[in-house]
């Protein structure tokens, strides 16, 4: 049983990719991290190089990996305990994890992890995972409609994600090129009210069967009328429509709001990840 590392992409997507596929919903932010990486380049999430890893147990199959794409935290798919409590071993001995800003892990690995990484953490977020389990319209419904959002509305996308970063105290600055990317396929949707954009949702491509709405965004001054449960629902549907068997999304445990909009739209939770960082 070990933990192999690399930087090379086309190696982790070889080992690990068939394990991290065959759990597309518990998977969900690694799958599309790691097909950005494919698409974008090693470089799309920031300047510094990636890592992978992946877990080969006593049979011999591999049965999940992790990624890292400085400044965000290591993330980890889903794995078995022993896998989790002999990368808390390898904390401190793997060169590959010196100077790394946290974890991203389901909460029970994220503790543990925690506790052996050495130094003073912080709970930076607690997100619930919820899929799609039937879409439900959202009533009220809102004035306005959904549309798919065009290259001239680049902008104004870039200074709506820049604020949704800033809010929700993700690292990085929004890509002119993942937007762009976005848009190509449809996965980006504005809700227009008198024909004025108010809030908007995107979806990622879907992989395997799965994709995952968010961000979702409304300014502070549109909000409270229902934007945005009118564009998740439009979004939601566009997802099916993409071909998407199952339709994901995360939301701060910290935001009962947020979390209450998408269990009236049909959402379910599955699962609990943390954010752990240091302190």
């Amino acid at each position: 049983m070990t933990w192999t590392f690399t930087r090379d992409l086309a190696a982790f997507l070889a080992a690990a990719g068939p394990s991290v596929a065959a759990k597309p919903v518990s998977n969900t932010i690694l799958l599309t991290t790691a097909d950005a990486l494919e698409r974008r380049g090693p470089h799309a999430f920031g300047r510094a190089d990636p890592f992978f890893g992946w877990w080969t147990g006593a049979d011999g199959a591999v049965t999940g990996g992790l990624l890292c794409t400085p400044p965000f935290p290591v993330l980890l798919s889903a794995l078995p305990a022993e896998a989790v409590r002999a990368l808390a071993a390898a904390l401190g001995t793997e060169p590959l994890f010196a100077g790394i800003s946290g974890f991203n892990a389901r909460r029970a690995d994220a503790e543990v992890l925690a506790g052996a990484w050495g130094q003073p953490v912080r709970v930076a977020e607690e997100n619930r995972l919820y899929r799609l389990a039937g879409l439900l319209a959202p009533d009220p419904a809102p004035a306005g409609r959904a549309r798919p959002a065009a290259g001239a509305d680049l902008p104004l996308l870039l200074e709506w994600i820049e604020a949704f970063n800033l809010e929700a105290g993700q690292p990085g600055s929004p890509s002119a090129t993942a937007l762009r990317d976005r848009i190509s396929y449809g996965g980006m949707l504005l809700w227009e009210h008198a024909g004025i954009p108010v809030s908007l949702a995107s979806f990622t491509r879907p992989i395997g069967s799965a994709c995952r709405i968010g961000p979702v965004y409304t300014p502070p001054a549109s909000r409270r009328h229902g934007y945005a449960a009118g564009v998740t629902h439009a979004a939601s549907r566009a997802a099916y429509a993409a071909g998407a068997s199952e339709v994901l999304l995360f939301t701060d445990l910290a935001n009962p709001t947020s979390n209450g909009v998408y269990l009236r739209l049909g959402y379910v939770p599955v699962e609990d990840r943390a954010e752990v960082v240091a302190a």
